[in-house]
């Protein structure tokens, strides 16, 4: 039987080794650490005494990829959804509070409504968003910097959060299809969900149940150490293509069949070192998250899930249960301070958003991501590779690759399905 070997099991991993065993191939998917999920992973804190999830990940109702992986998995009742597309917001510096809320359908009347877009923003001020079509490799500064206040209170912490990137070095295009796949079409497509236990709860160990349940194999502590090729350069004179025909996982080598495919699903500096031939992105961003355990749940407004913060350190509020978390992202400067900087500092910015009246801090994790994502700047999204490589069996799956979208859950997830897509089905 034909074989597919999948390397790395976050969600991009999970989700090629998933989208290519229902298209009948065995699939055996090798892991270098001990547990699967990668950058969207849950773990037991014994500083804060629970579970805590190693990032904060939103997930939105039009993210096509995500939610046909979470169908695929059974994981639907997994997700906690907001009630409407209704997002809210505070000004830490000025106090001022507002929530956007997009109406359900297409047509975006939500903007002629004073009560539904951002405080002090005119309607016509958002019809500037599609222009992103036609970025080219202007960042999103250049893009809206002059579109006081809607650029501070919309399109940076949209831009940050979506592209972890600045907004005066963040690749603007790749906003267009966060608009035309969620925003622009209206609110049915733009709620917002969160894991309800964790992201292993609902996005990874799922997915590894699934899996086990079709056959496939999953070995972890597995790091694949090199890929042999057949010694071919990029073209011979006949035509042919190099190929992948073994893969040291340290014990003894795994000889490839004819028929068999491998999808390296990890990072890029570990593509660089299996594959040097193989441009990828090389520059990265940091993300910080800090977890704050309270005495009781927390309510934000509206029951919302999250809450936008603007003049802060931090750019979103996510509530868990007991559990405070906030991101910061394009972390440049925050993750090289130390944790009990940050924790007071963000301490002080939640109690400015929630009205807690300067109340002492509760326990705190600060976890740093220095490498959290490529940095999608017009040169970097450049260097994006395709799902196909040069050589004939080999397929590349990540956030990172050319998924035409910022490296989020659903480019990961869609990565997946994009390299199943391009493998297609078993020989017969």
């Amino acid at each position: 039987m034909s074989h597919a070997y999948v390397i790395g099991a976050g969600l991009a991993g999970l989700s090629s080794a998933i989208r290519l065993c229902e298209r009948g191939w065995a699939v055996t998917v090798y892991e270098a650490a001990g547990q699967a999920g990668g950058r969207a992973r849950s773990y037991f804190d014994e500083q804060l005494g629970c579970r805590i999830d190693n990032g904060n990940h939103l997930l939105l109702s039009g993210n096509r990829s995500a939610m046909r992986y979470v169908d695929t998995i059974g994981a639907t009742d997994r997700l906690i959804w907001a009630r409407d597309a209704s997002i809210p917001f505070v000004d830490l510096a000025s106090g001022e509070r507002w929530t956007v809320r997009i109406n359900r359908g297409p047509v975006p009347w939500w903007i002629f409504s004073r009560r539904r877009r951002v405080a002090g923003t005119r309607a016509w001020d958002y019809l500037g968003g599609g222009r992103l079509a036609f970025a080219g490799n202007r960042t999103v500064a250049q893009m809206f910097g002059n579109t006081e206040p809607l650029f501070t209170r919309f399109w940076d912490p949209l831009a940050v959060a979506a592209l972890n990137t600045a907004p005066k070095e963040a690749a603007a295009r790749l906003l267009w299809p966060v608009m035309r796949e969620t925003l622009g079409r209206g609110g049915a497509h733009s709620r917002p969900c969160v894991a309800r236990e964790g992201l292993s709860e609902a996005l990874i160990n799922p997915a590894l149940e699934w899996l086990e349940d079709q056959g496939a194999k999953v070995h972890f502590n597995a790091r694949v150490r090199a890929l042999t090729t057949d010694g071919r350069g990029a073209k011979t004179d006949a035509g042919a293509s190099p190929a992948i025909i073994s893969i040291d996982t340290g014990a003894e080598p795994l000889t490839l069949g004819r028929d068999d495919q491998v999808v390296l699903a990890v990072t890029p500096s570990v593509v660089r070192g299996l594959c040097p031939d193989i441009q990828t992105p090389e520059e990265t961003r940091p993300i910080v998250n800090a977890h704050f355990r309270l005495e009781a749940p927390a309510q934000l407004p509206n029951g919302s899930p999250l809450l936008g913060l603007v003049g802060g350190m931090a750019q979103w509020l996510f509530t868990r249960g007991n559990i405070l978390s906030v991101t910061i992202s394009a972390a440049e400067v925050e993750v090289d301070l130390p944790a009990d900087v940050l924790e007071k500092t963000i301490w002080q910015d939640i109690c400015r958003a929630l009205d807690l009246d300067d109340a002492p801090c509760p326990p705190c994790r600060i976890v740093k991501e220095k490498r959290a994502t490529f940095a999608q700047t017009p040169t970097e999204v450049a260097k994006r590779p395709a799902a196909r490589t040069a050589y004939s069996n080999l397929f590349m799956a990540g956030d990172w690759t050319d998924t035409g979208l910022p490296a989020t859950i659903e480019s990961a997830v869609r990565s997946g399905e994009i390299a199943a897509r391009a493998i297609g089905a078993p020989p017969t």
